[in-house]
């Protein structure tokens, strides 16, 4: 069986992750076809958003809101997101220890 790659970027679209992802409402916003959601996903905005709806903490490193497909933006705003993350864990990881 043979699966082209718009029907797997159809199944990514629909799983529960990015379900949820849409629920804060940045995410495919206008017509945007499959391609242009896609798009605002991996270029790391949208996600740096929620991070910051769900820790609010300020940080010290801007993201990059005009990734225009600049393979280097998108890494920086992506490796923000995850250094964000792991912060978050780590800080709750030592508030629940105490």
């Amino acid at each position: 069986m043979d699966v082209t790659v718009s029907e797997l970027l159809e199944l990514f679209l629909q799983s529960p992750l990015v379900t949820w992802v849409k629920t804060f409402g940045d995410l495919g916003s206008g017509d945007q076809d499959n391609l242009g959601v896609y798009m605002d996903l991996v270029d790391g905005v949208v996600l740096n958003k929620i991070m910051l709806q769900i820790d609010p903490r300020p940080t010290n490193q801007r993201v990059n809101k005009h990734v225009n497909n600049d393979t280097y933006l998108r890494v920086q705003n992506l490796t923000i997101l995850v250094r964000n993350i792991k912060t978050y864990y780590q800080v709750r990881f030592l508030l629940s220890a105490h």
